[in-house]
């Protein structure tokens, strides 16, 4: 991932303007350590800061269009760039870089073009001609992108907060599936697909429609000039993204390139689950595996860098954050600049474990489009942002477009998770690839229950946070909480620990804006809180608080007893240790 920034009618053209955004853009160069750029014309600024992933040798930026009157600062990936190439047959292109093709079709079409990208995208775009620009944020927001709004009237974007936090009177997170158009002068949704308004769809389920949306997502995320892997815990979605890439990896320009063997990396405590089920998937696959291991303090003594990196006080996110910052800067000292990564599939087709809860087809559907719609806030902010810090690019193949439009357009009834008939969750996607001649996974990893990534690096580990927050935070400081922090008020000594350092690094109110809030239970909506009346006692995001539904859910009062075996449907397997939670 690059790092972008842009100031647009600052009022200013002076040097040390320029020397300033100079400075402010440094401020990201760690999303972006391959090179800098800055174009300036009048009082219009566009840095960049290059992560070169397509084409290391000429893609540096600013882009530009033949006579340099269109000029785009871009960050992400255009998957279909070849194709749109085509499509330009009178334009000729400067660069080999994807994101090239953006200010030609910008000429060619107008604002307009935005939805013919399929990618992950963050861009500015000056038009010189009018001094006119637009900006535009990807479908889900796979990319972090901000908006500020200066005293002299001026409009500033940062691919990450710390880049504009200090010269804005107000700025907020820029929207995703939105362009900003100063012809407009205001946001434009360009992306608003058949879900967008939580109706519920009606199409049958089709295992090999899913099996060959996600593969084809999958393997478009291949197109790289640098070395590549994938992160791998062993779980389902980064298993199934492991299992597709050894599949198609030999035939790529990437193996032509650096080897025919993909490389797959796993982080974790000593003796975690993640470790364990991801050794033994590597293994199955036969990729060239490599085991990270960290100790709860490491994750302690890196609390203060990643909130600094991922710019939120939320506590789920920062507990996950952590040890894939950890592991982001571990595999970039192996020389690797892009991973493709599992985000999004638990969204998608409801594989939290609160979904067991689901009262209805409706509630189940609604739920699913409130969590796709909030991607952005959570586990896209942490997986771009965590990786970045050091220069990493994450892919992320379930929130394909043509992925997300054919799962989400299934009928709710079939992600519907009944343990009677079987049907556990993620039941849909972990059929569509049970494939009994050529198998992508083993049973039980196919059939493994969902774990979220910061329980599966080792439990001791958000018990590890909670005792340390504990200890610099105490009872008094909690009752005087609401005072302190009237929005978003932290609940719990950990959540307070956060909001005071996010608070020392990003003091404005705009910033403690951009985090979400609101009750939570195993990362649901507050919605969907409303679910299970006991779930009111047990407002914590981890998936143990899903009690009655994790295996090894909280409260030393409750322990797991195996359920009477389930009957299988058309042959498929039952999941391993299926459990209920009962008091003793």
């Amino acid at each position: 991932m690059c790092g972008i920034l842009a100031v647009l009618g600052c009022s200013d053209d002076s040097q040390a303007k320029r020397v300033r955004v100079l400075e402010l853009s440094r401020r990201l160069r760690h999303r972006g350590p391959d090179w800098s750029g800055l174009y300036q014309n009048g009082d219009n600024y566009l840095a960049h800061q290059r992560l070169a992933v397509i084409d290391p040798a000429s893609g540096d930026q600013p882009l530009f269009n033949e006579d340099k009157t269109i000029v785009v600062t871009v960050n992400g990936e255009i998957y279909n760039h070849e194709e749109l190439r085509k499509r330009l047959k009178n334009h000729k292109f400067r660069t080999g870089s994807d994101c090239d093709v953006i200010a030609h079709l910008y000429e060619e079409y107008g604002v307009d073009f935005v939805d013919m990208l399929d990618g992950i995208f963050s861009f500015v775009l000056l038009d010189t001609r009018d001094n006119s620009f637009m900006v535009a944020r990807d479908a889900i927001g796979v990319t972090s992108l901000y908006i500020g709004w200066g005293l002299d009237g001026s409009v500033w974007i940062s691919s990450e907060m710390k880049g504009l936090n200090d010269d804005c009177e107000h700025f907020e997170t820029f929207p995703p599936g939105h362009f900003y158009s100063s012809k407009l002068g205001g946001f434009k949704q360009w992306y608003n697909p058949p879900w967008f308004n939580e109706s519920i769809p009606s199409t049958p389920y089709e295992p090999l429609a899913i099996r060959r949306a996600f593969e084809n997502a999958v393997i478009k995320r291949l197109m790289t000039d640098v070395p590549f892997g994938v992160l791998l815990s062993g779980g389902l979605d980064s298993s199934l993204v492991a299992s597709i890439t050894a599949r198609h990896l030999a035939g790529t320009k990437a193996a032509k390139q650096w080897g025919p063997q993909l490389h797959s990396f796993c982080v974790g405590l000593e003796g975690s689950p993640d470790l364990k089920a991801g050794k033994e998937v590597a293994e199955y696959l036969g990729t060239v595996h490599h085991e990270f291991h960290f100790s709860v303090q490491d994750g302690i003594d890196a609390i203060e860098d990643v909130i600094y990196h991922v710019e939120t006080y939320d506590v789920t996110t920062i507990r996950a954050s952590t040890p894939m910052f950890l592991m982001s800067r571990k595999i970039k000292s192996l020389g690797v600049k892009m991973v493709l990564s599992g985000e999004g599939s638990d969204e998608i087709f409801g594989g939290y474990l609160y979904f067991h809860k689901a009262p209805n087809k409706q509630e189940f559907h609604q739920e699913t489009c409130r969590k796709i719609k909030a991607l952005h806030k959570y586990d896209c902010l942490r997986a771009n942002k965590s990786t970045s810090a050091f220069g990493l690019e994450a892919r992320v193949p379930f929130l394909d477009k043509d992925f997300i439009n054919t799962a989400m357009s299934l009928d709710p009834e079939c992600k519907m998770i009944k343990p009677e008939e079987g049907r556990i969750e993620k039941w849909v996607l972990r059929r569509a690839f049970d494939d009994e001649e050529r198998p992508y996974l083993p049973k039980h990893i196919l059939y493994r229950q969902k774990e979220q990534f910061s329980d599966g690096v080792g439990y001791s580990w958000i018990d590890g946070l909670k005792d340390h927050a504990a200890q610099n935070v105490n009872d008094k400081m909690m009752s005087n909480a609401a005072h302190i922090f009237p929005h978003n008020t932290p609940n719990t000594k950990e959540a307070y620990y956060y909001r005071m350092i996010f608070e020392r690094f990003f003091p404005q109110n705009s910033a403690r804006l951009t985090v979400p809030g609101g009750a939570t239970v195993a990362c649901s909506t507050a919605k969907a809180v409303e679910w299970d009346a006991s779930w009111s006692n047990n407002m914590d995001p981890s998936g143990r608080a899903a009690i009655g539904v994790h295996l090894s859910a909280y409260d030393g009062k409750n322990v797991a007893l195996p359920m009477p075996p389930l009957k299988a449907i058309d042959d498929m397997p039952m999941m391993m240790g299926q459990g209920v939670v009962i008091q003793t």
